[in-house]
């Protein structure tokens, strides 16, 4: 199960991110987690759970966004989401493309904290 592992680097770089806010408490990771990613949410949310114990991230809430996978149709001359990522043909002429547009990622994309008032983030150089 290498979800945990990616969940322990997740919480890892996202840890590193609020403190660098000057964050007491990470409240939620909003990450996007492409189709084809080769990452089973429910597992990662699992092991989310378990690296986020002793640190920032201890209680906050993982928000994963699925995203579909999509390809470049060379024929249409238009993105389209494929309907099954076993076949890679244009759903609309049927074609096959190999152009993938959007599909792998695993990306944060925003951390919810909260914030000391009285202590003042690191600024970057």
């Amino acid at each position: 199960m290498h979800e945990v592992s990616i969940a322990f680097n997740l919480v890892e770089s996202a840890e590193a991110a609020a403190r660098q806010a000057g964050a007491t408490q990470v409240k939620a990771v909003h990450l996007r987690l492409g189709r084809l990613a080769g990452v089973v949410g429910d597992a990662l949310q699992f092991g989310y759970d378990i690296a986020a114990k002793g640190t920032l991230l201890e209680g906050s809430r993982l928000v994963i966004e699925a995203l579909p996978a999509v390809i470049f149709c060379d024929t249409c001359k238009c993105e389209v989401e494929l309907p099954d990522v076993q076949m890679f043909c244009c759903p609309r002429c049927g074609k096959p493309s190999r152009q993938l547009r959007q599909g792998k990622e695993i990306e944060i994309r925003a951390i919810e904290i909260e914030v000391d008032a009285a202590v003042e983030p690191l600024k970057q150089p």
